[in-house]
């Protein structure tokens, strides 16, 4: 018998670390939690969603990852539940078998790496992030906290990206490039050049699109 396993959301990222979870045979899943009470009672994929987050509490051996889409939200959730007294080593990692993480790599507390992502050397992962699906991360890759990676991303050897920033499906990006804080990467963006905080860059080569304040 694994671990007891919550799944914060009930999203479709929460339904694909499911099947990362059982597959990593480390994790026995629960249940989700989400603050949406219509959710409450049903389930998704056999996976009961046993209420809202208070539910955490009332299973205190069982481990927790959260899986919303957006990493503010993740940072948010964390934030909340840590005012609340939560143990934060009950933060899950979960790491598909197929995923490639040699033991120069080293993936946050929380964190997800979903089926045949590859990372080289030397990657560093934060908290709480997300990396979806056949993702080539290279030599030295940084990754700050709640970043998220979608399917298909591939990004250059000391390539930096900050916290909450999102990288889309298809993009690449150039090494040595820093993407700053809360950055947007379009779909099939290819990134040649530094992008600061707040950005949200399109097309290749990929241009800023639109600029925003830092929270």
């Amino acid at each position: 018998m694994g671990r007891p396993l919550i799944l914060v959301s009930a999203s479709g990222l929460a339904r694909e670390t499911v099947a990362a979870a059982l597959a990593q045979g480390t994790y026995d899943v629960l249940g989700f939690v989400d603050d949406d009470a219509n959710q409450w009672g049903s389930t998704r994929e056999s996976v009961p969603i046993l209420g809202g987050l208070d539910q955490i509490e009332r299973h205190p051996d069982a481990a927790v990852v959260l899986c919303t889409g957006k990493g503010r939200t993740r940072a948010a959730i964390a934030r909340r539940l840590a005012k609340s007294g939560f143990d934060e080593q009950r933060y899950a990692t979960i790491v598909h078998p197929s995923a490639e993480v040699p033991a120069t790599c080293v993936v946050g507390a929380g964190s997800i790496i979903l089926s045949k992502v590859v990372l080289t050397t030397a990657v560093s992962i934060g908290r709480h992030c997300v990396v979806m699906p056949n993702v080539t991360l290279t030599h030295d890759n940084v990754l700050a906290d709640c970043v998220t990676v979608a399917a298909g991303v591939s990004l250059g050897g000391w390539t930096q990206i900050g916290q909450y920033s999102y990288v889309g499906m298809n993009a690449s990006v150039r090494e040595k490039v820093i993407l700053g804080d809360d950055v947007t990467i379009g779909m099939g963006a290819v990134v040649l050049n530094d992008v600061p905080s707040g950005s949200t860059v399109v097309g290749n080569p990929a241009k800023i699109l639109s600029r925003s304040t830092i929270r």
